[in-house]
């Protein structure tokens, strides 16, 4: 994925049977670990869409947000249930700053999207993953 990726670009429309049944596993996947995690599930939706069924990044990217709405409606329903979300009266503040944060970076990365090439997209997301998963391995 580093450098691209050489599955066809298959959709569901005509992938069949075998796509829709990994397609499943895949969704039941990622919903595990967003759940035991806190995530939404976007750091494995994208590169499963990349690599499994030969997404565009930029599609997988906007693919992902969609699929992540209902793991993360029904993430907030389960942590609301065991008082999880006291941590977000907490520290309102800071997550008031993430969020304005967030949503000035999702609306200038939406108007970006149209001019940032895929060829700088997936080198920097595999970097992101890499440095990630490099840090959660050597936490402590």
């Amino acid at each position: 994925m580093l450098f691209s990726h050489s599955v066809p670009n298959i959709t569901f429309a005509n992938g069949g049977i075998i796509q829709t049944i990994l397609g499943v596993i895949a969704g039941f996947v990622v919903g595990i670990f967003a759940a035991i995690l806190g995530v939404a599930g976007g750091e494995l939706l994208i590169p499963i869409l990349i690599l499994l069924f030969g997404v565009d990044i930029k599609l997988a990217g906007s693919l992902s947000l969609a699929i992540s709405l209902p793991t993360m409606l029904i993430g907030f329903a389960r942590y609301s249930k065991d008082k999880s979300f006291t941590v977000i009266k907490n520290n309102k503040m800071f997550v008031l700053i993430m969020s304005v944060g967030s949503i000035l970076g999702a609306l200038i990365g939406g108007i970006m999207l149209g001019f940032v090439p895929e060829y700088i997209l997936l080198p920097t997301l595999a970097l992101i993953l890499f440095v990630s998963s490099y840090k959660i391995w050597k936490h402590k």
